[in-house]
């Protein structure tokens, strides 16, 4: 672990905050890899296309296997990532939905001791655009689509943190109200009524 570079001011400044331990998630290690799939087909029937729209990818149930490894603390880990997608049409309507091929892992990763009762989760991060111009060929729309993966390890624990006390109370929300067009007709600028008169001098 890289060492902390902190001066005498960092110092002084903590001491004026208060500390609260919290529980929350910690990522003991992480990882990133991409993948790219260059012929993705959809049957679109008679709808039109307009745009692609990706959803979280997740671990399909019952596919993560951890076993260990000849070094300590870090495990074989293997599981199938799954991403669904919606295709829409040009006014945002589902015309078609389906998930991206399934996506194979087999890692190793930092995945330590610990007791019986403290539970590692394995979690995956998915950002998925489209690489090219989509081709529709009569009713089958044909994607190139590249997908970003991040897979981290984490876990639930206790931390001691530096905090400047609860948030302030948020600002009052803003409610939606339908523009009223009389009303901005009426504090319009009221127009010219006849047209603009030629000035003294002539054209020239």
């Amino acid at each position: 672990m890289a060492e902390l570079n902190i001066n005498e001011r960092t110092v002084e400044a903590l001491r004026c905050l208060e500390f609260d331990c919290i529980i929350t998630d910690k990522v003991f290690a992480s990882c990133q890899q991409r993948e790219c799939f260059p012929q993705v087909e959809v049957e679109l029937c008679d709808k039109t296309f307009g745009s692609v729209r990706f959803r979280p990818g997740f671990i399909v149930p019952n596919t993560l296997v951890v076993t260990d490894t000849d070094t300590p603390n870090f495990r074989r880990v293997r599981f199938t990532v799954r991403i669904p997608f919606q295709v829409l049409d040009c006014n945002g309507n589902v015309v078609a939905e389906g998930f991206l091929p399934d996506i194979l892992k087999d890692i190793i990763l930092y995945l330590p001791d610990s007791r019986d009762e403290f539970e590692f989760r394995i979690v995956v991060e998915t950002m998925s655009e489209v690489l090219a111009p989509p081709v529709q060929t009569g009713k089958t729309l044909s994607l190139v689509i590249g997908t970003f993966i991040i897979i981290k390890v984490v876990g639930t624990v206790q931390l001691l943190i530096p905090t400047l006390g609860y948030c302030p109370t948020p600002p009052e929300c803003t409610e939606f109200s339908p523009t009223d067009i009389c009303e901005a007709f009426d504090y319009a600028d009221f127009p010219e009524f006849f047209p603009p008169q030629l000035n003294s001098g002539g054209p020239c």
